[in-house]
């Protein structure tokens, strides 16, 4: 045992678990962790923002891109409570985010005295944001408590996790063993005769699917073989990109899922919520289901399927496709009916969604099979979840769930910090943007390779689209006043542009990739682009609903 700072313990734990980059904002009750990190001579590379959302982002694309878990550090109070809306966000996406707290002195916690940065009960708050939350209140538990947090963040179902440790602890020197390479709880043990029954149920189908979520990331293999063997087309909305590669007709995205869906007769769900096909597609007698998660919580949620498969995506996939093999030939192949669907579909965006659809014809041919794609809360972002196509997982980013408007760019520099030597482009819109603007100045300063595309029409579209449409043209606060977005960049030491056309985006992007540090690149807009939502929004195609 040696006498190190509990801040020393902790960075000790960080390297035990594999953890070289971290992003945090720097202030007083960080002091020591911040010193550690100094001394630990460059085994964790650290990058600062300038704002505390905008560390908790990036640790949040970094996660979503690796298999590793993304690790912020803020101070308590304020500086905590500006990463929620990451730490939302890593929920609904289920990543592994390690968010480090610092805290008051141990015995101001929750004393009320008005110590900088205090706020009460600051542990029971966030244990709402996260999977688990502990206090190290002695420098000698840290290598278990971090143990225990990174057990959590890798075991089961992977959502965010935090750890606080009072400043005075940080700074505290004691004899503390060695850190801890934690573990991973067992999962849960394959049941061959649900492997028998959902095979059986698979094979009677006449037009099986399959439905995949971010727990299916992992899966790509076995995931493939089972659906080869049924000749099931898989859909994805979001988190499932990818997994199975958009060049493969099995592929479908999500309005060709719905037209799926309700010819279906069974489907395999895997690590995926299926909020939007079982409430608002429907589901009725006809429609055997099959769902296969690690979440006890999540496998029973909204209906009890007909089977349930409680285990890892990629362990039951494995089986039930060794099942398939010994079951007899293969389904007659469906590539020409899909092949057809995936035209048709293609066809109708952009018909309906054109000038969106334009501008990511362009992003997709330009950029490298291998770079990354970051989405947003904007109208080519709605467009970009059915209409980008994406070959590798984890190469497509987004929010989920949470609609986190701005997220995007911050997020993206964790990924540009986690893939150098990958193209990642961010889109936005201009409204967004601002969010976390502030980042340029992190992107300059470590030169992230980040190309950010910023669709500029000074508008709250979503928002002014609902007041003409809904309220009579009654427009209130969806008007904005943008700055000039390439002087903004130019003032930040960015490279900036500006196109006016998705030819002139082509014409551009080459050299933008080609470019050290971030570009910005804002797209000037003179009309409204399309509604998406009728990609998104589809209606009821079987007759009943879920509740």
């Amino acid at each position: 045992m040696a006498e190190i700072t509990g801040a020393d313990a902790i960075v000790e734990s960080l390297l035990a678990n594999n953890v070289d980059t971290m992003f945090g904002l720097p202030g007083g009750q960080l002091d020591h962790l911040f010193d550690s990190i100094y001394r630990s001579n460059g085994k964790i590379n650290i990058i600062h923002s300038r704002h505390e959302q905008g560390a908790a982002y990036m640790a949040l694309g970094y996660a979503q891109t690796t298999e590793k878990a993304g690790v912020y550090a803020v101070v308590p109070g304020p500086g905590l409570l500006n990463t929620t809306a990451a730490l939302c966000t890593a929920w609904a996406c289920n990543s592994k985010v390690l968010a480090i707290s610092g805290q008051v002195h141990l015995d101001g916690i929750d004393s009320g005295y008005g110590h900088l940065h205090e706020i009460p009960d600051q542990l029971g708050l966030i244990r709402h944001l996260t999977k688990s939350a502990e206090r190290i209140e002695d420098a000698a538990e840290t290598p278990a408590t971090m143990e225990r947090a990174f057990r959590a963040l890798h075991s089961g179902r992977p959502q965010p996790v935090e750890v606080e440790m009072p400043m005075d602890i940080m700074g505290e020197r004691k004899e503390i063993a060695s850190a801890v390479v934690a573990g991973r709880d067992p999962v849960p043990a394959i049941d061959d005769e649900q492997i028998k029954a959902a095979a059986a149920l698979l094979l009677k189908a006449k037009r099986p699917m399959i439905v995949i979520g971010s727990g299916a990331l992992d899966s790509g293999g076995s995931l493939k073989a089972v659906a080869d063997r049924l000749q099931a087309p898989v859909m994805s909305k979001r988190k499932g990109k990818g997994v199975i590669s958009d060049d493969d007709y099995l592929s479908q995205n999500l309005p060709a899922g719905h037209r799926l869906w309700g010819e279906a007769d069974a489907v395999l769900a895997v690590g995926t919520r299926l909020k939007m096909p079982l409430t608002m597609w429907g589901k009725d007698d006809d429609l055997k289901l099959v769902r296969v998660d690690i979440d006890p919580e999540e496998i029973s949620r909204i209906c009890e399927a007909d089977i349930s498969i409680l285990g890892d995506a990629d362990s039951v996939l494995t089986a039930l496709a060794n099942e398939l093999e010994h079951s007899g030939s293969a389904n007659a192949s469906r590539e020409d009916e899909l092949t057809a669907l995936k035209a048709a579909v293609k066809a109708e965006m952009h018909q309906h969604v054109g000038p969106q659809m334009a501008y990511l014809d362009v992003i997709r041919a330009v950029m490298p099979r291998d770079g990354y794609f970051v989405d947003e809360v904007t109208q080519v972002g709605f467009v970009s979840w059915s209409g980008f196509p994406v070959y590798e997982p984890r190469h497509f980013v987004s929010a989920s769930q949470q609609g986190t408007l701005g997220y995007g760019f911050a997020t993206a520099l964790g990924v540009a910090a986690a893939h150098p030597d990958k193209p990642v482009i961010a889109i936005s819109g201009d409204g967004g943007y601002l969010f976390n603007i502030q980042e340029i100045a992190t992107a300059v300063q470590y030169q992230l390779n980040l190309v950010s595309i910023v669709f500029n029409d000074n508008t709250y579209t979503n928002v002014q689209r609902q007041q003409d449409e809904w309220f009579e043209g009654r427009r209130l606060c969806s008007d904005l006043h943008n700055p000039d977005f390439v002087k903004l960049a130019d003032s930040f030491g960015a490279s900036g542009y500006r196109v006016d056309s998705p030819e002139a985006l082509r014409i551009l992007l080459p050299k933008a990739f080609a470019e050290a540090g971030p570009t910005i690149i804002e797209v000037a807009l003179t009309d409204r682009m399309p509604t998406p939502w009728r990609f998104i929004l589809m209606e009821q195609n079987r007759r009943a609903l879920c509740a």
